[in-house]
């Protein structure tokens, strides 16, 4: 974790110079991808916690948010992915979220980023992902459930990731779920 941080003020000390020195344009850039990629790295040194696939609260799940989101009805509700969450909770597991860059578009008509759904779903915002726009989810869904040995809780098959992910064939990776009579059965 002292890496990430030594980086970031790094970013920070560059950002102060490109302002001071204004010859040296090409450092802001610098000072911009120096803070982005500390940023991920303290991000993914926070999820991995003590023990791989692990926290204290027990095993990691991601949940692919905007698949979950439309469970309930067909209609994209965050309600539903609160109820997942806690439903997983109770259950033992540590749920992060990982959202399509449009989901807030399809919750609340505006963009969200992963502050304000993390606020939104009573998560701490390390724990809530939304990608950028144009970036596919599934991938990043799978990359840091591969990350932290966690498994995924969606309805999505990820058949096209199966080459460069090939655990989505995995019996159990996938917990597949579903709203029936209002209530949530999970496929744990």
């Amino acid at each position: 974790m002292k890496a990430p941080i030594f980086l970031f003020l790094a970013a920070l000390g560059t950002a102060a110079l490109a302002v001071v020195l204004p010859l040296h344009d090409g450092w802001l850039m610098l000072a911009l991808i120096l803070g982005a990629g500390a940023l991920v790295l303290m991000l993914v040194a926070l999820l991995r916690g003590a023990t791989r696939g692990k926290t204290a609260m027990g095993p990691v799940v991601v949940l692919d948010g905007s698949n979950v989101m439309h469970w309930n009805g067909g209609q994209p509700d965050l309600a539903t992915v609160r109820a997942v969450i806690g439903h997983l909770g109770q259950q033992g597991y540590q749920a992060g979220v990982v959202f399509d860059a449009n989901a807030g578009y399809k919750l609340l008509g505006k963009y969200q980023h992963h502050q304000a759904l993390a606020r939104k779903l009573g998560l701490p915002e390390d724990l809530v992902m939304v990608v950028n726009k144009g970036e596919p989810a599934d991938a990043m869904i799978l990359r840091v459930a591969q990350d932290f040995g966690a498994r995924v809780v969606t309805n999505d098959r990820f058949r096209d990731w199966a080459g460069s992910f090939p655990q989505v064939a995995e019996p159990g990776f996938l917990i597949r779920g579903r709203f029936r009579d209002g209530a949530l059965q999970l496929d744990l």
